[in-house]
C-alpha cells in the first residue's frame, strides 16, 4: 500500500480580531479553500490542531468529496486530545509545548497561511530539514514576508532555484507540489558536531547549513540513498 503524502500547514492560530475582521476572514477562505484541495488531489492534511487556519484547513479538508477519515492529522503542544478544534480526525497530544513545532514542520511540504513568532519559528525548522515550502503572499504576517524568498543564505540544494515558494490560491499550491516535491528528495540526517574543515575556494554557502560538502558526513543524504544506511540487525 502506498502511503499518501503528508502536508502541514501553519499560521494564524487566532481566529478573529475586532480591529481586522477582513483579514481573518480572508486566511480563513484562504485556509479552507487550500485543505479541500489537498484532500481532493490525495493528500492528508496537518497541523496544530488549534483554531483559525489549523480550524480552516481541517473544515476545508472535510469538505473535500474525496475526504476519508483520518484525513486530518492535529499535532497539539498539550496532553490533551480535547484541546484539538473539531475538525480533527487524529489527535496526537505531544506534551512538547513550544517544541511541537519542529514535528509540525517535518512533512515533505509545508505551507503557510499568514502568521506570527510560531509560524515563523516552523518556517525555520522546515527551511533546516530541508524541506519545500509554500508561503501565501496575500495574507498578512509571515507567510507574505517571506513568500518568494530564501529563509536564509544556505545553499539546500546546489544547482537548482531554491527558496519559499509564494502563492495567492490553493490551485497555485497544488501545481508547485506537483511540479517541484520530485526534486526536494533530500531528508536532514543531524547537525554536525563542531565546525567542518574548510577548503580553499569553497564559498561559505557551500558547507553552512543543512546540506553540507561532499566529503561531510553528516550531510543531508538523498532519500533513494538513505537505506544503503542501514545495517541488518546484530552486524557492525
Amino acid at each position: 500500500m502506498e502511503r499518501r503524502i503528508i502536508v502541514s500547514v501553519i499560521g494564524n492560530a487566532a481566529s478573529t480580531n475586532p480591529q481586522y475582521p477582513s483579514v481573518y476572514k480572508t486566511k480563513w477562505e484562504l485556509s479552507f479553500e487550500l485543505g479541500k484541495a489537498l484532500v481532493d488531489n490525495g493528500y492528508r492534511v496537518l497541523s496544530g490542531g488549534g483554531r483559525g487556519v489549523m480550524r480552516a484547513v481541517f473544515a476545508g479538508a472535510h469538505a473535500s468529496k474525496k475526504y476519508r477519515e483520518g484525513d486530518t492529522i492535529a499535532l497539539v503542544p498539550s496532553y490533551g486530545q480535547d484541546t484539538a478544534n473539531d475538525f480533527a480526525d487524529i489527535v496526537i497530544p505531544t506534551g512538547l509545548d513550544l517544541a511541537r513545532d519542529i514535528i509540525v514542520a517535518n512533512s515533505k511540504v509545508v505551507i503557510a497561511v499568514g502568521g506570527g513568532a510560531g509560524t515563523l519559528n516552523e518556517l525555520s525548522a522546515a527551511w533546516k530539514l530541508g524541506h519545500l515550502i509554500i508561503a501565501y503572499e496575500n495574507a498578512d504576517g509571515w507567510s507574505k514576508r517571506i513568500a518568494n524568498h530564501p529563509v536564509d543564505e544556505c545553499v539546500r540544494y546546489p544547482g537548482m532555484e531554491d527558496k519559499v515558494w509564494g502563492v495567492t490560491n490553493a490551485k497555485e499550491v497544488i501545481k508547485i507540489i506537483k511540479e517541484k516535491l520530485p526534486v526536494y528528495n533530500c531528508v536532514f540526517d543531524r547537525i554536525p558536531f563542531g565546525i567542518p574543515q574548510l577548503k580553499k575556494d569553497v564559498p561559505a554557502s557551500e558547507w553552512i547549513g543543512p546540506i553540507q560538502i561532499a566529503n561531510d558526513p553528516f550531510k543531508i543524504q538523498p532519500i533513494e540513498n538513505t537505506t544503503s544506511r542501514a545495517k541488518p540487525v546484530g552486524k557492525k
